[in-house]
């Protein structure tokens, strides 16, 4: 598969320079411990947030983190898309008989966030065995579910943002709320928030739907297996992101023209 090829080809870029991918690695992962380390702080002081426990409010961390860091891994060509616009490489792009998404998803693969997903996943690790339910086959699916919905409602943010590209040329700051944003907001039970924040994460960006939800379940807050199932609504929201995308991609205008 193309993808593959475009995979080996920025990994053996990041093989030249060990040492500074290494450094990077390192950075990454200890970044994110020290915000889970905030977090296992603030527990410290406080007992919980809401009635949720530490062991509920890392597992929320772990899956959103996760999710957030896997999709920079491999979507980060639509995070740094407007480069595209400035430079004219997207000309290029369109004139190879390939699919266009399938191109700036290639483009660009930050191998150095395996050291953010270390951390996420052993955190993760950890919730599971902390939050003390009985797991069963449904609950270890939904966990899994959350996890892959993440990476596509991340992705699909990042491809909104790049689509805005096409008439702004230079992203804008204000993407950054619903990216990096979205994400501090996602590592924290949707409850903790006012009523509109919840129905507008959950219903038109669905954060809530591939965490705070399915979340509810999991943790044996609701026995609703509708709330395992919204893990879903993504199938919709990254089919909207296509749409806009292909919309943008009609209106592009060559630098060349």
């Amino acid at each position: 598969m193309i993808y593959f090829r475009y995979f080996r080809m920025v990994l053996g870029t990041f093989l030249q320079y060990r040492l500074n991918m290494l450094l990077v690695i390192a950075g990454q992962l200890f970044n994110t411990l020290s915000t889970f380390l905030g977090l296992y702080f603030l527990f410290e002081r406080f007992g919980n947030i809401d009635g949720w426990t530490f062991g509920e409010v890392a597992m929320c961390y772990g899956i959103t983190i996760t999710a957030f860091a896997f999709t920079e891994c491999f979507a980060r060509g639509f995070d740094v898309f407007s480069g595209f616009i400035r430079q004219g490489t997207f000309d290029r792009i369109l004139l190879r008989p390939r699919s266009t998404v399938l191109q700036i998803l290639g483009s660009n693969v930050e191998i150095t966030r395996i050291g953010r997903i270390a951390v996420s996943a052993a955190v993760l690790a950890y919730a599971i065995g902390e939050i003390g339910v009985t797991w069963s086959a449904m609950r270890i699916f939904t966990v899994a579910m959350m996890i892959v919905s993440g990476v596509f409602v991340f992705a699909g943010v990042f491809m909104l943002g790049a689509t805005v590209c096409f008439w702004t040329v230079d992203g804008l700051e204000f993407i950054n709320i619903f990216t990096n944003g979205g994400k501090e907001l996602a590592a924290y039970p949707l409850v903790i928030y006012p009523q509109r924040v919840i129905q507008f994460f959950t219903f038109v960006i669905p954060y809530g739907a591939f965490n705070y939800l399915p979340l509810m379940y999991v943790t044996g807050r609701s026995d609703n297996a509708l709330y395992a199932l919204s893990t879903l609504l993504f199938v919709p929201f990254i089919a909207v992101c296509l749409i806009a995308w292909r919309i943008g991609v009609r209106h592009y205008v060559s630098t060349g023209n």
